[in-house]
């Protein structure tokens, strides 16, 4: 059977990130308290005893938003194509505030669906505000559901409500071994580079909210993505700005799931502005990946700005290359989201990346090829004494990591660690994903 897809809609500020954050048992929303902090359909995998369900958070909804409000019109948007595809819904209220028009907008629409509607007065935290719910039945509703999404009152009720509509525990749902070993791809940088709008392509669908001024995307939203018959987890993430801009509040937060989403992610594209080149802030960015040791992939977008200048492509690749000193195993790829970005390419190069990521070499191939190096350039003798490094082994994929063995590891540095490296991506084509090289004390060996 399907998983249910149950979303979580109202108006803006009524609390429907609260809500959705406690369901889910932990902060998976940026939770703020001003109008419009969540624009996006943030998706999350759960359960309610057992019974599996998707839950979704929108955008606050304005039935009223005109095409021309751009943010407004695609967070509309954005909510209409939650509620149209989800099988639940659950419309949240504020309790404090009372019944709005905006309210009556949502609800008389809703009146034309033909799909189970929970409706929820939220805040409603203590004995003395539970008065407050009778006001939403002049609205026609039969049944409210009076909670605290902050205090985590009244939650288990609603979903009480809502747990006969799910599938049976006996029943499967559509297998998630697939979407479990996805390849975690998180688009990051810079603010307005274009990381939405390249999800969007990616997915063949307007399923994250873009738009040319900085700051659109707030919070980190998960997508999954179908191609080729494969599946990728890809992050969007909101754009990181150099600390000392950072503002308070929802920026914070928003820099904060930025930085997680590197930390929980297999593959960082980086993505880079053409008209402005690489600055300090992008290297920064891509050092975080570093840090975090995950694969990296360097998109240039709006590369169709530049379309007019020949040499251009050879003159940002050198400076790319030139700052990213660092990184030299990360491939380049020069593109234009809102101009059919080359996607079979972009599939391949993380196919490659996440293959390398995940490559675990032979002990006997890798044997044979450490030899060879070290045979080619033995490593330099520290006070008259010789170093021996006996073998080489992987210990760990993702990255992929080795660990070599030495009669005196501490004289071993790292120019000739950096050599031993760059021969084994020459061998065993690591592109695009950093290696850890180990060093430890032949035990065996008490004549050294």
């Amino acid at each position: 059977m399907k998983r249910q897809i149950v979303a979580i809609i109202g108006r803006p500020n009524v609390g429907k990130s609260t809500l959705f954050n406690r369901i889910l048992g932990r902060r998976v929303a940026i939770v703020e308290d001003i109008p419009g902090v969540t624009r996006d359909r943030n998706y999350s995998d759960s359960n309610y005893s057992g019974r599996p369900f998707t839950l979704v958070d929108t955008g606050g909804l304005d039935p009223t938003a005109a095409a021309g409000e751009s943010i407004l019109s695609q967070v509309k948007s954005q909510t209409e194509h939650a509620i149209a595809e989800a099988d639940i819904l659950i419309m949240l209220f504020d309790g404090r505030e009372g019944v709005t028009s905006l309210d009556q907008a949502i609800v008389s629409l809703l009146r034309r669906l033909k799909k189970p509607i929970f409706y929820a007065v939220n805040k409603i935290d203590t004995p003395k505000s539970e008065p407050l719910t009778a006001e939403f039945y002049r609205l026609g509703i039969k049944t409210l559901y009076p909670v605290s999404a902050e205090h985590s009152k009244g939650v288990d009720e609603l979903m009480e409500a809502i747990e006969p509509l799910l599938p049976p525990r006996s029943e499967a749902v559509e297998p998630e071994e697939a979407a479990a070993v996805a390849p975690r791809v998180a688009m990051v940088g810079r603010p307005n580079v274009g990381k939405s709008t390249l999800i969007n392509v990616l997915m063949g669908e307007d399923r994250l909210v873009t738009d040319a001024t900085p700051g659109t995307t707030r919070d980190s939203i998960d997508s999954r993505v179908r191609h080729d018959d494969k599946t990728y987890h890809f992050i969007d993430t909101a754009g990181i700005r150099r600390r000392g801009k950072i503002e308070r509040g929802v920026e914070r937060y928003s820099l904060s799931r930025a930085l997680t989403a590197i930390e929980r992610c297999d593959l960082a594209v980086v993505v880079l502005d053409a008209m402005e080149g690489i600055v300090e802030q992008d290297t920064k960015i891509i050092g975080q990946a570093l840090k975090a040791r995950k694969g990296c992939l360097i998109l240039v977008n709006k590369w169709d700005l530049r379309r007019d200048d020949p040499k251009a492509r050879e003159k940002v690749a050198s400076e790319l290359r030139r700052r990213l000193s660092f990184l030299p195993y990360a491939p380049i790829l020069f593109m234009s989201a809102t101009q059919g970005p080359p996607v079979k390419e972009i599939f391949e190069k993380i196919d490659a990346i996440m293959t390398a990521y995940s490559r675990r070499i032979s002990t006997g191939a890798l044997n044979r090829a450490f030899e060879q190096a070290v045979t080619a350039n033995p490593p330099p003798q520290r006070s008259g004494r010789p170093v021996k490094l006996n073998y080489i082994t992987q210990a760990e994929t993702r990255p992929p990591t080795f660990v070599i063995f030495s009669n005196r590891p501490e004289q071993v540095k790292e120019p000739y660690l950096r050599y031993l490296e760059n021969f084994l991506r020459e061998t065993f084509d690591f592109t695009g994903t950093p290696l850890a090289i180990r060093l430890r004390k032949k035990s065996s060996d008490r004549r050294s």
